[in-house]
């Protein structure tokens, strides 16, 4: 009987210090630099050797050509101008539907285009992620609120059919399609899960609907980008005053 008593008091003690918190007195950590002289595991290079070589075999391809060297700024740049088209495009294509505008989040353009051959890995490096690409009917007055929060933050890239001005940080003479935006009218936009699920403060589209055929928005970018090198042209893209800033 005390033998037993003697092990539940053990097993007690046990459990207690297994699910008790200790707090973190010291911290300590090794850097490890990996350099040239740094020595390989042959075995593991070996291993990976078919992975890696399929791997730049893909991420090499070339899939077009860049007339001009694109570069993210803001309030517009031809970067972002060809990103926003591509959504707006890709997303009539894949929905089978029309799109009034696409859009870019600034915050998720990650790299560059160069001038010349365009590979797989280079939009690979401009999406790094893998966000989908999906469209919202929205009203007037919600597209505002979102052209306002683009504003705000100095300008985000949107596709050909919408300019707009910035003034005190709010979007002003927005045009969509040649005709004034309408607070009242229903807009069909392209967007990334991202901001429509409400990042990037873009909490005025978390509640209204999605659709998403699950297409990434770097899928998108490889076939407009491929589809426009089997019709022989270039990605050419220039500042087209989409967004301005108003004194």
């Amino acid at each position: 009987m005390n033998r037993s008593f003697f092990l539940f008091c053990t097993l007690i003690v046990c459990i207690s210090s297994c699910t008790s918190t200790q707090p973190v007195t010291t911290v300590q950590y090794k850097d490890y630099r990996i350099e040239r002289s740094v020595r390989s595991d042959t075995a593991i290079v070996s291993l990976l050797a078919p992975y890696g070589a399929a791997l730049n075999e893909s991420m090499n391809k070339v899939i077009g050509f860049s007339n001009n060297q694109l570069s993210a700024k803001q309030p517009e740049s031809g970067l972002g101008n060809f990103m926003a088209d591509c959504m707006r495009i890709m997303a009539e294509k894949k929905f089978g539907r029309k799109v009034d505008a696409g859009f870019m989040n600034q915050g998720g353009i990650r790299s560059y285009i160069p001038k010349g051959n365009i590979t797989v890995g280079r939009i690979f490096e401009l999406m790094p992620f893998d966000n989908l690409l999906v469209l919202q009917e929205v009203k007037g007055a919600v597209l505002q609120q979102f052209l306002d929060k683009m504003a705000s933050d100095g300008g985000w890239p949107v596709s050909a059919g919408l300019t707009m001005g910035i003034q005190d940080k709010k979007a002003v003479n927005v045009q969509i399609n040649g005709k004034p935006l309408d607070i009242a009218a229903v807009y069909v936009i392209a967007n990334s899960d991202y901001v429509a699920n409400g990042g990037s403060d873009c909490e005025m589209l978390r509640r209204i609907p999605q659709q998403n055929k699950g297409y990434l928005m770097r899928d998108a970018l490889i076939d407009f980008v491929s589809d426009l090198t089997r019709q022989g042209k270039p990605l050419d893209y220039h500042i087209e005053n989409r967004v301005v800033h108003v004194n």
